[in-house]
């Protein structure tokens, strides 16, 4: 004897072998033996054999008009059998009445199950809901094929152009457009980005890229709701100083200045001047809200996406010529030891006598023009001439500094690669405002001379690490930042943190809200709090520390955020998020820049330092250009060993590039160690987008800007 019984969602036959009360042993056609359940059963037959039997039922259901099946259907619970023998004949054979059951089973929406072997007719609304659902379906999947046919053959459906950035970044995997792209990939076996780059849906490389980082993180756009700065109410007084900035020429964002009293009077005084947005801004204010949302200034090759309006931060920024509200950190000196006395923090009006642009003064303050007061330096343009004094003590105190961080390092601080410039120039019209070096969004500041569009021709140029303007920077604002993250930590006003365990291989840099060891810098706490124009942290900082200022030892009950604040832990997060995604898109478009310098310049070959295997290759590091490829042909060769490479297939849109050794040029003795200060970037690499065609077919704060290095 053959049954029909269901198992798992659909109909098997097979041989019974034996038979109990409440299950039979059932051998299947396959071979296999299976238990099942006596109420599983629902046909018991002689003959034909299960496979010829379900084979017919499933031609004869595919022929039964369901409408009027559900017309002859009885009203309340029924058997499949019963519809086979209304609608087929008196006495159904065995494989009417297996093709009514397969074909009620297989249309739920005429047919509500009931039991085994059992159904109901649904209602007469359900029916036309579940068949207008079903046509809308047919003709959802004809658009699609409709859609990837014209993908196919090279043209890009207006639909699919729209939810370009969508299908292949944030897709919704049900969608007709996405699913469109998914088959016309199949059907023409290129990859997505290539089938859609063909068809016309991505106007050109730059804009790709432009408009996906919008899309993903400024949905709404770039601009600014109307908003006015609110001035400072506090009385401050004015500092008798004479402070100066030293940036970029197209930096807008002046958040730091330095001064130095008591030159020749064996104590000097070293002031680190910061902008003072925070004793305007409150948080939760309109302005706030707005920082809040965006967490920092965004850096890109001739552009930036400022955290603040321009308007506000003209009303903060130390330019030159004015008295600034600034919370100043002033550290005394032993003038001849140097070593420090004590810091002191103060809110006040400072005067700023000069905002100095270390591109344009690079070539002139030079170390020895600083240590050697005998060097000439009448080719030294004025107002730095005029500063020679106050650098010269800068640049030994910052010297210093460094090698006190360096003992508490355990080694010194190796930089070993140049920081690298981007230059854009259009064909018309003077450069667009150069990039800040490679290296975290705490280390730059750009100009905003207008949005590039890709068509611009790339300069790439180099700067040494360490310069003496970079130096004498980076160690003031290393100076601020840990003192006051540990000031802060004395009283008990939790800030935003940066801290490392240790140098160990793999321990990586950390935000917190408790003052804890910064290994890589050399310091016992450090606290991002000198460029609250240009990072949230910064400013949120300042308001603590300005609170601190204040009332002393009572500041923490005073300070806006308060012990184990939710709202501070909201921010770290979100921080930290911005942060890695900002810096993630600096990189993709500078290696953008960099690809677009290789066809600019003609280069094919490039001499390049292997820094990681990986399967059928390694890594390469450009020795010249800021670029890492996959390599292959490196069989024999160790990390370190420098080659001549060829680079091939170089993709613009998904940012890719292939190189192969043409020969091998030397491999030092042992591997150099890098670092940079912090925890090594993510090295930006090839595009990843979000489109699967293998789902179901059915469906740093490094040392290395003048511009606030560590700021």
């Amino acid at each position: 004897m053959f049954v029909l019984f269901e198992e798992a969602g659909k109909y098997l036959g097979g041989r019974v072998l034996s038979e109990a009360e409440s299950s039979a042993q059932v051998e299947l056609d396959s071979g296999k033996r299976v238990k099942v359940k006596a109420a599983n059963i629902v046909l018991r037959f002689e003959k034909p054999a299960p496979a010829q039997l379900l084979a017919e039922a499933r031609e004869l259901a595919a022929g039964m008009d369901l409408d009027l099946a559900w017309e002859f259907a009885p009203e309340g619970e029924f058997g499949f059998a019963d519809l086979a023998s209304d609608y087929f004949s008196t006495q159904p054979s065995i494989a009417q009445q297996a093709a009514a059951l397969l074909a009620l089973f297989e249309a739920p929406h005429y047919f509500r199950r009931a039991g085994k072997g059992r159904f109901k007719k649904a209602p007469a609304e359900i029916v036309q809901q579940a068949l207008a659902a079903i046509e809308k379906k047919k003709q959802i999947q004809a658009q699609i094929s409709e859609w990837a046919t014209q993908l196919a053959a090279g043209s890009c459906p207006t639909p699919v152009r729209e939810q370009l950035y969508k299908i292949l970044f944030k897709p919704d995997k049900n969608a007709p457009e996405y699913k469109a792209v998914v088959e016309a990939a199949r059907a023409t076996h290129r990859p997505p980005l290539e089938l859609l780059e063909a068809a016309g849906a991505i106007d050109s490389p730059y804009q790709f890229h432009w408009k996906r980082f919008l899309f993903e993180n400024f949905p709404k756009g770039t601009g600014f709701p109307a908003l006015s700065a609110p001035a400072i109410q506090d009385d401050l007084p004015l500092a008798a100083v004479q402070a100066f900035s030293i940036d970029d020429s197209h930096t807008t964002e002046i958040d730091d200045a330095l001064s130095v009293q008591g030159l020749g009077s064996g104590t000097i005084t070293v002031g680190v001047h910061i902008a003072a947005p925070g004793l305007a801004l409150t948080p939760g204010s309109a302005i706030d809200q707005v920082a809040r949302a965006r967490m920092s200034t965004v850096y890109m090759p001739g552009h930036k996406i400022t955290m603040l309006p321009d308007e506000v931060v003209a009303a903060y920024t130390l330019e030159e010529g004015r008295d600034c509200p600034a919370v100043s950190l002033y550290a005394r000196f032993d003038e001849a030891s140097l070593t420090l006395q004590g810091t002191e923090t103060r809110l006040e009006r400072v005067p700023i006598v000069a905002n100095l642009r270390h591109d344009k003064l690079d070539a002139f303050i030079t170390q020895a023009w600083l240590e050697d007061p005998a060097v000439p330096g009448a080719e030294v343009p004025q107002p730095a001439a005029g500063l020679r004094e106050p650098l010269s003590f800068l640049f030994r105190l910052a010297k210093h500094l460094k090698a006190q961080r360096e003992v508490v390092r355990g080694k010194p601080e190796n930089f070993n690669r140049p920081d690298y410039t981007f230059r854009l120039i259009r064909d018309a019209g003077p450069p667009q405002g150069a990039n800040p070096p490679s290296g975290g969004l705490g280390a730059h500041k750009v100009g905003s001379d207008g949005e590039p569009d890709g068509s611009e021709q790339v300069q790439i140029g180099t700067r040494s690490r360490g310069a003496p303007l970079d130096l004498i920077v980076s160690e003031a604002m290393i100076l601020a930042n840990s003192s006051w993250g540990g000031w802060l930590g004395e009283l008990g006003v939790p800030g935003l943190y940066r801290s490392q365990a240790s140098l160990a291989p793999g321990v990586k840099v950390r935000m917190g809200t408790k003052a804890l060891p910064h290994a890589g810098l050399g310091v016992k706490s450090y606290a991002w709090s000198t460029s609250p124009l240009r990072r949230y942290t910064d400013l949120v900082n300042q308001w603590q520390i300005i609170a601190a200022a204040r009332h002393g030892k009572t500041a923490a009950l005073a300070a806006p955020f308060k012990p184990k604040d939710a709202d501070l832990f909201s921010i770290l997060s979100g921080f930290d998020a911005a942060y890695s995604t900002y810096n993630g898109y600096q990189g993709a478009m500078e290696r953008f820049w960099t690809l677009k310098y290789l066809a600019q310049e003609g280069i094919s070959e490039i001499e390049a330092t292997l820094i990681k295997d990986i399967p059928n290759g390694a890594l390469a590091r450009a020795d010249s250009l800021p670029l890492v490829f996959s390599l292959t042909g490196t069989q024999g060769l160790a990390r370190g060993a420098r080659v001549r490479a060829r680079l091939t297939d170089i993709d613009e849109i998904s940012l890719d590039v292939h190189g192969s050794v043409l020969e091998r040029l030397d491999t030092p003795p042992a591997a150099v160690e890098e670092e940079s200060g912090e925890d090594e970037e993510e090295v930006a690499g090839p595009l990843a987008i979000a489109v699967d065609l293998d789902e179901g077919e059915a469906a740093s704060e490094s040392p290395s800007s003048p511009a606030n290095t560590a700021a």
